[in-house]
């Protein structure tokens, strides 16, 4: 009978002692790695917006009128603003559409689902269903491309598919660099069916 009593005891201490660990414990534990990550939020958000990018080849003041060319238009339906940052940046995350205007002023058309602007190096990054339209007609389709606005140069790691109708040719490839104007392109690796026309000796 005695015990059976000291075993009882003995449980109920062994219970106490369990609760009073399990309440005594404080959540020391340093979080890394996603749990740790701090919200940010952007400086600004911009609806439906344009941005026109110009340079003026002259000083010019008030009276000056036309004196500047348009380089290129940013369009989109939303830009989070995230320049107040170390690394300053834009995002486009429901896609946006660059115009890109040679000195002839002849128009190349850029468009992504999404994209990142990186002001500290002037790279944009262009994802998903990326498409260049060149003022000829020539097209460029890959899932994402890389654009040095600096060296008005783009280039890509990924498939991507080359189609000229001045030549009557399509080229698909991996890895690319290609001017801005689709004037001259350097395909790292080409695979498939190369359709090249032949000039017909008079």
């Amino acid at each position: 009978m005695i015990k059976h009593f000291f075993e009882i005891i003995k449980g109920i201490a062994m219970v106490f002692s369990m609760a009073m660990l399990f309440f005594s414990c404080g959540d020391n534990y340093k979080r890394v790695g996603d749990e740790a990550k701090k919200k940010i939020f952007p400086q600004g958000v911009a609806k439906n917006f344009e941005l026109t990018y110009t340079e003026s080849p002259n000083k010019i003041n008030s009276d000056s009128i036309g004196a500047s060319k348009v380089l290129a238009i940013l369009s989109g339906p939303i830009r989070n603003d995230f320049e107040n940052l170390i690394f300053p940046y834009q995002t486009f995350p429901e896609g946006l559409r660059v115009e890109i205007f040679n000195e002839k002023n002849e128009k190349t058309t850029i468009d992504a689902d999404y994209g990142i602007y990186y002001a500290s190096t002037a790279l944009v990054d262009l994802q998903g269903n990326v498409i260049i339209k060149g003022n000829d007609g020539k097209m460029l389709e890959t899932p994402q491309l890389y654009y040095d606005r600096g060296n008005e140069w783009a280039f890509t790691q990924e498939k991507f598919k080359f189609t000229n109708p001045e030549d009557g040719t399509v080229m698909d490839g991996e890895g690319m660099d290609i001017k801005k104007d689709l004037s001259f392109l350097n395909a790292h690796k080409t695979f498939g069916l190369m359709l090249i026309k032949e000039d017909k000796d008079d």
